[in-house]
């Protein structure tokens, strides 16, 4: 049953960026905001991060892991995202899609109101997707391999493992770790003690009784 002379109040305003609005076209749409993605065969996944203002997408980080043409992928996504408002780029072949879902998922996320710049006034500057990684500006990847024989950690968001140290129950309690991005860095400079300066541990390392290499 229809009523002509019902008065309607538009749409639901939505937090953004410290301001509610009332989202009637895509230009109305700011935020910053994160999406996951899996392929259709589930074989590997993407995170994406928007920086969107009025609209438009202003930056776009593009991390993945899974099968090696997903990080090309990755690479073309860098080269069509920014620039397109969010309508074009949600109805946009991002070639890969891990980066098609996850387009769809903070696409949204941002169209509903639920970015992570809700209630930020005037939302995050340009470059804030990049500050995500930390100063050697590395997505933090895990990589660890169980079996009977225990876990083994490959890879932590610290760096490259190369040593486990266990207890007399032979249970992990830390573990020696070369952080990788950093060692580039030096490289550059010093080559001699590079490797030593970028080796540290985590945990209870120094208190092991015995110390096992994850990858033998």
């Amino acid at each position: 049953m229809s009523c002509k002379n019902c008065k309607t109040f538009g749409p639901s305003p939505i937090p953004e960026e410290s301001k509610w609005i009332q989202s009637k076209e895509i230009k109305d749409i700011s935020g910053f905001s994160h999406g996951c993605g899996a392929c259709a065969p589930q074989q590997g996944t993407c995170k994406l991060t928007v920086n969107v203002k009025n609209g438009i997408i202003k930056e776009a980080l593009i991390e993945t892991i899974g099968c090696s043409g997903m990080t090309h992928s990755s690479a073309m996504a860098g080269e069509i995202l920014v620039g397109k408002t969010i309508l074009e780029a949600l109805n946009t072949d991002l070639v890969c899609d891990a980066i098609n879902v996850a387009m769809k998922n903070v696409f949204l996320q941002l169209v509903y109101g639920r970015s992570q710049t809700a209630f930020s006034e005037d939302g995050l500057e340009i470059g804030s997707a990049k500050e995500d990684l930390g100063k050697y500006v590395s997505s933090n990847i895990s990589t660890v391999y169980g079996s009977e024989s225990g876990p083994r950690y490959l890879n932590l968001a610290e760096g490259y493992i190369t040593k486990q140290a266990l207890d007399k129950n032979g249970e992990v309690i830390g573990y020696e770790y070369v952080n990788t991005n950093l060692l580039i860095e030096m490289l550059k400079s010093d080559q001699k003690d590079a490797l030593k300066n970028c080796t540290k541990t985590f945990g209870r390392f120094a208190d092991g009784v015995e110390f096992i290499n994850p990858r033998e």
